[in-house]
């Protein structure tokens, strides 16, 4: 078992030497990103928001990506039919963002907001609450083109979460700050290729990714992530590895009525040749064990010499067991979420 420094309050999260002033997790947001402070240039400083919205019962996730990397800015919107097995995208690229479409200093509140002739994203963030606004008319559904929405994103009060700050081993001033907010009930809703999608907050569930750094130039992660309602109770989890050095902390954590429970090591087993095999998801404290069936295997792939990346992120459905810090065992059985691997080279 590892060792895991938990961070229980306010701190700047750069030091004035350049490093991160303390490495480890955190259930709320303690650390302050100041950008001011990051020392590397405007190109090497990656910021980006991701929201991801399921419902099970409607056999449908929406994903609202957001990313201003330095020389590149990266936005999307994808619809995931779970039911058939497709998934439908419009993305857009800006050339060289910089500083122009800085995105806010903490993930508390804050507004993102671009537009293109692909599409458009404008996330508003104040008093616990995330509107999240989006339109494209370039994404082509099943039955026609289109999609147009709102989906509000209501945070509790005293919701926990995974947070956490790490460094990379080769260069102590690379840096990820991450947090990711699992189990925001979801209102309002959208229209994509002529038909209307409503979410209700005592059915759907959505997860922020909020992160901002400076890595290295090759890397490779790996996140799973779901929120639903386990026999009425709010249930999720977030699941990470391969990306950073995770000696202070990992951000492997159960989310059980709004309290964080804290894993250690995890790995997913899959077979990379056939994405829609069923994988394996274990932990070394023996904590979570679970079987994943995937269901769609969205991906997306760019080569621009220097700059790769090849992604698949696989939805679909999870079963088997997750012991809480009491010792009570949950039972999951098709509990709907995501796992990834991601290799970039940027």
């Amino acid at each position: 078992m590892s060792k895991q420094t938990e961070i229980l309050a306010p701190l700047p999260l750069h030091a004035a030497n350049g490093r991160l002033s303390e490495e480890g997790w955190a259930r709320q947001p303690f650390w302050r990103y100041q950008r001011s402070a990051v020392p590397a240039s405007a190109w090497r400083i990656k910021e980006w928001d991701y929201y991801a919205v399921m419902s099970p019962d409607q056999q449908f996730a929406i994903g609202l990506t957001a990313s201003n990397l330095g020389y590149a800015g990266l936005y999307a919107i994808c619809f995931v039919d779970l039911a058939t097995g497709q998934s439908y995208q419009s993305d857009a690229l800006q050339v060289l963002p910089l500083a122009r479409h800085a995105f806010p200093e903490q993930a508390a509140d804050g507004e993102v907001r671009f537009a293109s002739k692909q599409l458009s994203l404008h996330f508003i963030t104040e008093a616990g609450q995330r509107r999240l606004r989006f339109a494209s008319s370039a994404i082509q559904g099943p039955n026609g083109r289109g999609i147009e929405g709102e989906i509000l994103l209501s945070q509790p009060a005293g919701l926990e979460s995974m947070n956490i700050a790490t460094s990379w081993a080769e260069n102590r001033k690379a840096f990820y700050y991450n947090s990711k907010i699992n189990c925001l009930p979801a209102s309002g809703g959208f229209d994509f290729a002529g038909q209307h999608y409503a979410l209700k907050p005592e059915r759907d569930l959505g997860v922020l990714d909020w992160g901002r750094g400076v890595w290295t130039y090759n890397n490779t992660w790996y996140w799973g992530s779901a929120s639903g309602y386990l026999d009425g109770v709010p249930f999720g989890f977030n699941l990470g590895y391969g990306f950073s050095d995770r000696s202070p902390a990992t951000e492997n954590l159960l989310l059980y009525d709004g309290r964080a429970h804290k894993l250690d090591q995890i790995e997913f087993h899959f077979d990379s040749s056939d994405w829609l095999k069923p994988w394996r998801v274990s932990s070394n404290d023996q904590r979570l064990q679970l079987n994943f069936r995937p269901a769609v295997d969205r991906n997306s792939h760019f080569n621009l010499l220097a700059i790769t990346s090849e992604q698949h992120q696989v939805f679909g459905y999870f079963s088997g067991t997750a012991v809480l810090d009491d010792g009570r065992v949950l039972q999951l059985q098709d509990f709907p979420g995501f796992a990834e691997e991601v290799r970039n080279r940027w």
